[in-house]
Parts: structure tokens; C-alpha cells; sequence
């Protein structure tokens, strides 16, 4: 429908819905299962995904500053060690290659370990 439109059409819609009749019956106990399925609507609690109630628990959590604040000091802790072990690793692999290439460079004829 327009939301501009003339009255008189409305006026014409009010009118044919004011002489429409249904025939149909409902069905039986129709009323009550409708009260029925309301009161179980009300009363069921929403379905919420764990990941969704999960995000709900630390938006509430963190509404607390110090809890908050908290919850900061131990990500970076985490992220620091993460990037430390990662670090290591990286730096192990790259000395070892460095000896290889070294001794290499020294002797040309020697063999290398496997896995170097």
C-alpha cells in the first residue's frame, strides 16, 4: 500500500472489509491451545548458542574495572609468552641453518647432517 493515499479509497477498503464474512470454522479447542502456546512462549527462556552466552558472561564481566583490568594483564601475559616461545623457536631454526651455511662456506666438501 501507498502511504499517500486518497481517502475515499480508503474509505472503499473499509467498507468491502466490513462485508467480508468467513465461513470457515476454527478448529476445535482453537482458543485454548492459543493460550496454551502463549503461556509456554512467556515462560520459555530465549535459546541462546554458547559462543552467544559465552560473549554475554565477558560483556558483564568486563562492565567491572578491575575485573577488567585484570583480564587485560593476563592476555598480554599470555601474548608476551606466545611471542617469546615463538621467538625462540624461530631464532633456534635460523642458527642452525647459520651454522650450516658456515660450515659449508669453510668446507664445501664436508656433508651435511640430515635435517640441517
Amino acid at each position: 500500500m501507498k502511504p499517500n493515499q486518497e481517502p475515499e479509497n480508503d474509505a472503499a477498503l473499509q467498507e468491502v472489509l466490513r462485508e467480508w464474512v468467513v465461513d470457515a470454522p476454527l478448529p476445535p479447542r482453537f482458543q485454548e491451545l492459543v493460550w496454551q502456546r502463549l503461556t509456554q512462549a512467556e515462560t520459555r527462556p530465549p535459546l541462546l548458542t554458547l559462543w552467544r552466552s559465552t560473549l554475554l558472561a565477558l560483556q558483564g564481566s568486563l562492565a567491572r574495572p578491575k575485573l577488567a583490568s585484570a583480564y587485560m594483564a593476563v592476555l598480554l601475559a599470555v601474548g608476551v609468552a606466545a611471542g617469546s616461545w615463538a621467538a625462540q623457536q624461530h631464532n633456534s631454526r635460523l642458527e642452525a641453518s647459520l651454522q650450516s651455511r658456515y660450515l659449508q662456506s669453510v668446507d664445501p666438501y664436508q656433508p651435511t647432517a640430515p635435517g640441517r
